[in-house]
């Protein structure tokens, strides 16, 4: 990473990665994945999972349903994502699969959690972008919000509390938040304790990440919820993304594409996903030296469509 990438929870200097290649007839379909580190996952784990199927035909992992037949997660990422790339190329580019023409999204950039005029200087740094993602914890919250309003005044602002507060803070910081005109609060309560948020009339929308795992998932929390971040590592790709989002579109949740860190190619599928999204969160290959040969455009925070030669 370029700089340590600093959360409620974690502190991320590096990231490891798996990347999956799927090919038919001289043509060759790639992704890459990284798991859900905090449910266990690595790229040991992932390659163990995806080994038993390395020797056969891919089509043996489809189940009737269309989806790779593997538990969500980064395995089923890599084989999804993977094979969308392959299908693309087939058929002559991934507007042709989904009948959509990709077109530069926005995305949030984050502020990592550090002491409030520290975080003013992250913001300070980057005035070019516009929407910021605010890693906030349980202590000095208002103070370093108040320091991030008053450095950037312009910018849209996103909280993630990364599930480190407790009823208590959400209570106290509610009313602080409408007044710094906060756009969206994610994941503030642990998910074993995210019951409190059952129809609460919160000043500020309520956003799901680790709550919401995949699609199975949205029934039981939607009364929780107003907004849904979906992550394609999470939900095991980029098909089931895209049932997500239809199901958030058809209930009135606002969704969130994010991303668990990773380079372009990761963020690439996700662009389909972050289309017709309120909130757009692929800032990963920002935060990394090095990115693949062909990498995503990314200009004062636009992310142009991929090239041909990247995904898709």
């Amino acid at each position: 990473m370029k700089a340590p990438f600093v959360t409620a929870g974690e502190v991320v200097t590096h990231i490891d990665v798996l990347t999956v290649t799927l090919s038919e007839a001289g043509l060759s379909g790639h992704a890459e994945t990284m798991g859900v580190d905090y449910l266990g996952e690595t790229v040991a784990s992932m390659t163990a999972q995806l080994s038993a199927f390395t020797e056969g035909d891919v089509s043996q992992l489809i189940a009737p349903s269309g989806m790779i037949d593997l538990p969500a997660g980064g395995s089923r990422n890599g084989v999804d994502c993977a094979l969308w790339d392959l299908r693309a190329k087939q058929a002559g580019g991934i507007e042709q699969l989904t009948g959509c023409k990709l077109m530069p999204v926005e995305t949030l950039f984050t502020v990592t959690l550090d002491r409030p005029e520290n975080m003013a200087e992250q913001a300070l740094a980057v005035p070019h972008l516009k929407q910021l993602k605010l890693k906030l914890g349980d202590e000095d919250t208002l103070a370093c919000l108040e320091a991030v309003r008053s450095a950037r005044p312009d910018a849209r602002l996103v909280i993630d509390a990364n599930g480190s507060w407790n009823r208590g803070l959400l209570e106290a910081l509610g009313d602080a938040l409408a007044r710094l005109d906060v756009a969206l609060l994610e994941q503030p309560l642990p998910v074993a304790k995210d019951h409190g948020l059952e129809r609460l009339n919160y000043p500020v929308p309520l956003c799901a990440d680790e709550s919401c795992q995949g699609f199975a998932d949205l029934e039981r929390i939607a009364d929780r919820y107003d907004a849904i971040n979906i992550k394609l590592d999470k939900c095991g790709g980029l098909t089931e993304a895209l049932k997500m989002a239809d199901w958030c579109r058809r209930h009135r949740k606002h969704v969130m594409v994010g991303n668990m860190l990773g380079s372009s190619l990761a963020m690439a599928p996700a662009l389909v996903v972050a289309q017709h999204t309120d909130f757009v969160d692929l800032d990963g290959p920002l935060w990394q030296r090095e990115d693949v040969a062909e990498p995503l455009s990314i200009e004062a925070g636009r992310i142009f469509p991929p090239s041909p030669g990247l995904w898709g």
